[in-house]
């Protein structure tokens, strides 16, 4: 590589570093109407100058599970009056695909990341339109940015001309497959916004439609059942499962329940998330390892801090980490060096013995080990291993992976 090359790389990583670090949003519910490359803080800035020109109430920050810049109208804490509020913003036809940004977290409790900041009002110099390819395959991944598509921002030197109010046109019948949905998911003991996902399933044959994110715009997929109902599962590591049912083709008649609301032309289905509670026990099931290891896959690092998260949150909570083998054996156990590399296999691995119990409890001491390098105190995690004695599916079917776990269980809170 040559050394412009070189530069310009250099260039592009430390422009990201301080989108990254500056102007992060904090938890909460954002009014959104422009969206921008994480190398494009100049272009956001510029946009919500124009629009405070305008007499607007305009800021910009980053969101760095997004990796962008987003401009936005409003900030909420609650998600009612940011979906009022976007309603309203939609009624300037300048703005017609705003949209509702959620950030998860604890509302109101400052991150280590500044607040987003309010721009001073100055004139904008030239015009600017923004279109990159990145952006463009954000907004096909990011199932939120398919509702609200102004990731091409055009900011004028001048005022744009305000055309007359478009009206909002309601589709009749409403149904699941016309209209949007947000699924909220909360938890309002602590106030924080969860991130996770959603699993739909067609009611009638238990099949597996689609998984989806929370705290997003979307429309479902047809079920194209009996009934018309789908069913919803919310299933995030460290909370209670919900699971709520809601007909496909009329959704109107539900929003008697009480998870069911509807704001404008959206339906919004309320996952109100439960800690897990004395005697709960969860499979940590995104937490992997390596062949042979009591040393975890780096994909695991994610589910761990949830659970990290989630006994942070209660100090008098206390667990039991129980694990597990497929089936009993004697062989090889590859254990984590003095360099406690949790999440891969370095020079410094130690190599021994034992049984398949010992390798159980090996991986689950390892799990231990980690919450305590993340200042959870010993004496509130107990390990256990079990080896192949609690078989979850035959060691020899096509599911005898999954007899491979650590589950978590609650012995006090």
């Amino acid at each position: 590589m040559t050394r412009s090359l070189l530069f310009s790389a250099f260039v592009l990583y430390a422009s990201a570093l301080c989108a990254q670090g500056s102007k992060e949003l904090t938890a909460g519910y954002y009014t959104v109407v422009g969206a921008y490359d994480n190398t494009r803080e100049d272009f956001a800035q510029r946009y919500a100058e124009s629009l405070q020109a305008k007499g607007l109430k305009a800021q910009y920050g980053f969101n760095t599970s997004r990796d962008l810049f987003f401009v936005y109208l409003g900030a909420h804490d609650n998600l009612k009056s940011a979906l009022k509020d976007m309603y309203g913003v939609r009624g300037n036809s300048e703005f017609k695909d705003a949209w509702v940004r959620v950030v998860p977290g604890v509302i109101g409790q400052p991150g280590e990341s500044e607040r987003p900041v309010t721009i001073d009002t100055a004139p904008v110099e030239e015009a600017v339109v923004v279109e990159t390819k990145k952006e463009q395959a954000k907004k096909e991944e990011i199932k939120v940015e398919e509702v609200a598509k102004p990731v091409v921002v055009v900011v004028e030197e001048t005022p744009a001309v305000v055309e007359e109010e478009e009206k909002l046109v309601q589709v009749y019948p409403m149904t699941l497959g016309n209209s949007e949905i947000f699924l909220s998911l909360y938890n309002a003991s602590n106030n924080r916004i969860i991130d996770g996902d959603v699993m739909v399933i067609d009611t009638d044959r238990g099949k597996m439609l689609k998984t989806v994110k929370g705290n997003e715009y979307l429309t479902l997929p047809d079920p194209r059942n009996e009934s018309g109902k789908v069913t919803l599962i919310c299933d995030v590591f460290g909370y209670r499962k919900l699971q709520y049912d809601i007909n496909y083709r009329n959704p109107v008649a539900d929003t008697a329940l009480a998870y069911v609301d509807m704001m404008g032309l959206s339906f919004v289905v309320s996952f109100d998330l439960v800690r897990y509670r004395k005697g709960d026990i969860q499979t940590l099931s995104h937490v992997y390892f390596f062949n042979d290891a009591a040393v975890m896959l780096p994909e695991s690092r994610y589910e761990v801090n949830q659970l990290v998260q989630m006994m942070t949150e209660n100090p008098r909570m206390k667990i039991l980490l129980h694990g597990h083998t497929n089936g009993h054996y004697h062989g090889k156990i590859i254990k984590m060096g003095p360099e406690k590399n949790f999440f891969a296999l370095g020079k410094d691995a130690v190599n021994t013995v034992g049984s398949a119990k010992d390798l159980s409890y090996e991986r689950a001491e390892v799990i231990k080990e980690y919450l305590m390098s993340q200042n959870i105190e010993e004496s509130r995690i107990e390990v256990k291993g079990w080896g192949g004695k609690k078989p979850l599916f035959d060691k020899h079917s096509a599911n005898a992976r999954k007899n491979v776990r650590v589950e978590v269980e609650v012995v006090a809170e």
